[in-house]
C-alpha cells in the first residue's frame, strides 16, 4: 500500500511539474509591462569563455537573446543545432546570442569541464559560467534550457523554456520575434515610457 501510495505521489508531482511548464511556455512581454532586464553577474574572466567579460550595457542597441544551460542537460544540447542556425541567420542584423550556464551537477561548476563542453558542441558565441546561480536568480529563472529575449534598449521581451528544434512552431515563433526585434529602431520608447 505504501509502494501505490509514493508511486502516486509520484505520478501527480510530475503532471503538476508538466502542468507548471507548460503554464510558463512562451513568455510575451509587451514594450509597456516589459522589465529591464539585470546586468549580468559575473565580470571576472575565469567567469567567461569566447569573450572577456561583457555588460548588457554594452550590448544596447543589439538584440540579445540569452540561452540558459547546463551540459548534463540533453534538452540543452539539442537545442543547439536551432541555436546556432539563429545565430548564423540573425548575427549580421545585430543579434548577439549569449549562453549562461548554470550546473546541475558538481562536476558541472569546473570550468575545464564547460570548456570541453562548448568546444564539442562548437558554440562560438559568449558563455558566462554562472555557478553561484545569481544570474538565474536575477532573471528568475527555473528552467534549462530557457531562451530570453532582451531587446535593444535591454528589456525582456519575450521567453521560451524547452528544448528548441529546428522547425518546431515554439522556435519559429521566437525566430519570428526576434526578426521583429531587431526592425525596431534602437531608440523606441512608448508614450507610457516617455511620461515617466
Amino acid at each position: 500500500m505504501i509502494k501505490l501510495i509514493t508511486a502516486a505521489v509520484v505520478v501527480a508531482f510530475f503532471v503538476l511539474s508538466v502542468i507548471a511548464y507548460l503554464a510558463q511556455a512562451g513568455r510575451t512581454y509587451d514594450i509597456d509591462t516589459a522589465r529591464t532586464a539585470p546586468e549580468f553577474t559575473h565580470r571576472e574572466p575565469r567567469d567567461w569563455i569566447n569573450s572577456p567579460p561583457l555588460t548588457l550595457a554594452s550590448l544596447r542597441g543589439r538584440v540579445v537573446l540569452l540561452d540558459f544551460w547546463t551540459f548534463s542537460c540533453w534538452n540543452c544540447y539539442l537545442s543547439f543545432p536551432w541555436l546556432k542556425s539563429v545565430e548564423k541567420r540573425f548575427a549580421k542584423q545585430g543579434l548577439a546570442v549569449i549562453g549562461v550556464h548554470n550546473p546541475e551537477f558538481e562536476h558541472e561548476k569546473i570550468r575545464a569541464n564547460v570548456v570541453q563542453k562548448v568546444k564539442e558542441f562548437d558554440l562560438g558565441h559568449p558563455v558566462m559560467i554562472d555557478n553561484d546561480y545569481s544570474y538565474w536568480k536575477a532573471m528568475g529563472n527555473h528552467y534549462w534550457p530557457a531562451f530570453y529575449l532582451i531587446d535593444k534598449q535591454g528589456r525582456i521581451r519575450y521567453a521560451e523554456y524547452g528544448q528548441a528544434d529546428i522547425g518546431d512552431p515554439r522556435a519559429t515563433e521566437m525566430q519570428a520575434r526576434i526578426a521583429s526585434l531587431l526592425s525596431e529602431s534602437p531608440s523606441r520608447t512608448t508614450d507610457s515610457a516617455s511620461r515617466h
